[in-house]
């Protein structure tokens, strides 16, 4: 093999690693801008999922009358569990008794707190208008004393700020991928380049377009596998440093969410590399022999 071959083999494979580098970054950042957007949407679905209301229950109540305000509170569409406590269950909660001191028993002759309901409502019909719908007709059910909530305007004010920066991370990701095709278009173009007298010879020798065309695809499938497959992994490393040093209390994604992620990024570094080498393949394919040099 002469120096000049073994000089464009090496540019060839080089060319083929910067490509497939290149994809698997592209990918990765997709990827992780894809995380960041669903976490900040299944955070703002857990804040609604987690709006409790508590129906607080008059002393007099008999339990048939108990069960007939629980019928009327389970009967609505927006309920999606409902929770009977004991006053004596909640004065006895640890987390009550570090809050108000564990000598709440000296202090009070009796114990001051009610049974009550406890309610969630179902996350797409929390929002301040159902609450106060709900309030208006249980709170108006013999023998409802009150229904406690939440700070409904914080809970809102956080929602509100979820949204928005979803928005803005689907803004900044839809412009990163058209940034993103524009420059693998160019970087694939340019791998394939390097293959054009590769392509010419194979012209001259009398190969069909498909012939020519049949093994450099593989070769890009096989490229968008590894690139895909190389961003998994970034992905995998990235997703478990977070999980390993994010504070306690912020909600992850579950994993099959991740492992989603995973699949539609190699799915996509595939669709990338076998389109974009397509049509610059058809492009040299077409190309006078005469003109390669000129490209």
């Amino acid at each position: 093999m002469s120096n000049r071959d073994k000089r464009l083999k090496r540019k060839v494979r080089w060319s083929y690693v910067v490509s497939t580098i290149s994809i698997a970054l592209v990918l990765f950042m997709s990827g992780s801008v894809s995380y960041v957007m669903m976490s900040a949407l299944s955070a703002s679905r857990s804040l609604r999922e987690n709006v409790m209301l508590s129906v607080e229950l008059a002393d007099s109540l008999f339990s048939n009358e108990k069960q007939t305000v629980y019928d009327r509170i389970a009967a609505r569409e927006e309920v999606t569990k409902v929770e009977y406590m004991a006053k004596q269950e909640k004065i006895n909660d640890e987390e009550f008794r570090r809050v108000f001191s564990s000598q709440i028993d000296e202090l009070l002759q009796e114990n001051p707190l009610r049974d009550s309901y406890e309610v969630s409502l179902a996350a797409d019909r929390s929002s301040e208008q159902d609450i106060e719908a709900f309030i208006s007709d249980i709170g108006s059910v013999t023998g409802v004393e009150y229904v406690a909530v939440p700070p409904i305007g914080v809970i809102e004010t956080m929602q509100t700020t979820v949204r928005h920066i979803s928005w803005s991370l689907v803004i900044f990701l839809a412009v990163l991928l058209l940034i993103s095709i524009l420059l693998l278009n160019n970087t694939i173009r340019l791998a394939i380049y390097a293959k054009r007298y590769l392509i010419n010879t194979m012209k001259l020798v009398g190969a069909t377009k498909w012939y020519i065309m049949r093994p450099l695809l593989r070769s890009a499938l096989r490229q968008g596998i590894l690139a895909g497959a190389g961003a998994g992994i970034l992905m995998c490393v990235a997703v478990y440093g977070a999980e390993r040093f994010t504070p306690e209390g912020i909600r992850m994604l579950p994993h099959e969410e991740v492992a989603a992620i995973i699949g539609s990024m190699i799915a996509v570094g595939m669709v990338i590399s076998v389109v974009f080498s397509a049509l610059a393949i058809n492009k040299f394919v077409n190309m006078k022999s005469n003109k390669i040099h000129l490209y």
